[in-house]
């Protein structure tokens, strides 16, 4: 379970980082680090369980939410990493933030409506 779970992180990181050298070294070596901590614990202990879930949760969001932008040399333009993963919402929350799991917080200097 942890093998499968680790690898999909993996993949993750490699997709979303795939041109940022840095960027993906760092994100591997924190789910190396992360997967480490847990290594002692038996499998089917709660903690590892949701270890996994985690991992899981976080190769999701990577491979389906974050897109990296890299600016074109000489420009203003942004060359996006958007790849057949990249989630393509209708933004349907950001339309209608009242919408169920949607929230508004505007700060009126201490105020809050």
């Amino acid at each position: 379970m942890a093998l499968p779970a680790y690898r999909h992180l993996l993949r993750a990181t490699r997709i979303a980082f795939r041109e940022d050298f840095h960027l993906l070294h760092a994100a591997r070596t924190q789910a190396r680090t992360g997967f480490d901590k847990l290594r002692t614990l038996d499998a089917d202990s709660e903690e590892a369980i949701k270890g996994i879930q985690h991992a899981e949760a976080v190769a999701s969001v990577l491979r389906h939410n974050i897109v990296q932008g890299r600016q074109v040399e000489g420009s203003d333009v942004f060359k996006l990493n958007i790849h057949e993963d990249t989630e393509r919402g209708d933004n349907d929350t950001v339309k209608n933030p009242l919408a169920p799991g949607g929230k508004v917080k505007v700060d009126l200097g201490g105020r809050q409506s």
